[in-house]
């Protein structure tokens, strides 16, 4: 119990910046959502398209993800505090570190149906310059993704750091956690606003 509370405090810092992070990124999407509406009431060129039916399937792969990673961080909690009586663990501390493997293939998969939408899109004649809409629908796709990828990155630095200490640090993994919920909960928001708007 006294080691998990140890990394827990290790990992203040680190929680610090993700919630930076997050306000960062919501103030952008704010500022690109302004952008959406202020340009959708004074265009003549606006031109509605249905969405790719992929960024539905793409949803349901990223809230998985959000799942599979809160197993994870939950059972390694547990297996720090296994040595307090009455408390079993879920699961060891090498199997919690493999759903997050899990999570940065289904990560993955996302960045990669993102694409495929995108070239969906392509197929139709739908690109960055061909309409207003269809230039939102890129930029917030893109903006996402690309936090998404970097979700991905600090993932993978909790995994490395987990693979040579023998276990991953709660605190790293927790603002890790955060983020990473941070962009499902982005991504239902940018999804409402294409569906919507675009």
């Amino acid at each position: 119990m006294a080691l998990a509370r140890q990394l827990a405090v290790k990992a203040e810092p680190a929680q610090t910046g993700v919630w930076i992070g997050v306000a960062t990124i919501s103030m952008s999407f704010a500022a690109f959502t302004s952008a959406l509406v202020v340009r959708q009431a004074g265009a003549t060129d606006w031109q509605h398209f249905e969405l790719p039916p992929l960024l539905y399937l793409n949803t349901l792969i990223l809230l998985a993800s959000s799942g599979t990673l809160e197993w994870s961080r939950r059972s390694l909690a547990r297996a720090l505090e296994r040595t307090a009586p009455g408390v079993p663990a879920l699961l060891p501390p090498a199997q919690a570190l493999s759903w997050i493997y899990v999570t940065l293939a289904l990560g993955v998969m996302f960045v990669c149906g993102q694409v495929l939408a995108w070239r969906g899109l392509a197929r139709q004649g739908l690109f960055l310059s061909t309409s207003p809409s269809s230039s939102f629908f890129y930029v917030f796709t893109a903006l996402h993704g690309l936090h998404v990828l970097g979700g991905i990155a600090g993932l993978g630095y909790v995994v490395q750091r987990g693979r040579a200490r023998g276990l991953p640090a709660t605190g790293s993994l927790g603002a890790a956690a955060l983020y990473w919920h941070f962009m499902d909960a982005l991504w239902l928001y940018v999804l409402l606003i294409l569906t919507t708007r675009v």
